[in-house]
């Protein structure tokens, strides 16, 4: 009996400093997004040391948005389908570790965007345009759609595109990185 009893003092010991340690920890703040000039520099010399080494000449533009403090590159040059890739997967990578270089010495978050040659409004339009012309499919043939796998965003301008569609419904099936949207009659 005293070791049950010593047990269970001591896990209510455990819960009790569990507890204390719990509300002692400060609440989460949402994440902030400021326009730090040291990270903004570092983003912009690593990619100009990535183009330096895939010798390739870019006009770079910088542009810093006041509401949500983010940064974007607008690129511009010959021949800069190479930095776009198939679906804008070299874009979306160039971005990533741009985002983690003007990041890693930060201890405010700047969000850094690379367009190229607009490719990301181009992008939006072309999405959009293929969800209405798929929604048109759906409602005359009454058959689901099934489009190809897309990353997050890309599923959303879908999505988004199709909201106020009265006779269609747009859905998220499968598992990532084969996860795509589905187009079918509302029921």
């Amino acid at each position: 009996k005293k070791a049950a009893a010593a047990k269970e003092q001591a896990v209510d010991s455990a819960i009790s400093t569990l507890e204390s340690m719990k509300s002692e920890r400060p609440a989460r703040e949402p994440r902030k997004y400021a326009v730090n000039d040291e990270s903004v520099n570092a983003a912009k010399e690593f990619l100009q040391k990535v183009f330096n080494a895939m010798k390739i000449e870019v006009v770079m533009e910088k542009f810093i948005n006041k509401n949500d403090g983010s940064v974007t590159f607008k690129l511009h040059g010959d021949d800069m389908g190479i930095l776009i890739g198939k679906h804008g997967q070299t874009l979306d990578s160039l971005q990533y570790l741009t985002n983690l270089v003007a990041n890693k010495n930060s201890n405010e978050r700047v969000r850094v965007i690379i367009d190229v040659e607009d490719y990301r409004d181009r992008r939006i339009d072309t999405l959009t345009r293929l969800a209405n012309r798929l929604a048109d499919k759906v409602k005359r043939t009454g058959e689901r759609v099934a489009l190809e796998p897309m990353k997050p965003h890309e599923r959303k301008i879908i999505h988004m595109a199709l909201q106020g569609d009265r006779r269609v419904t747009t859905l998220s099936e499968g598992d990532e990185p084969y996860r795509h949207v589905v187009i079918e009659l509302k029921k």
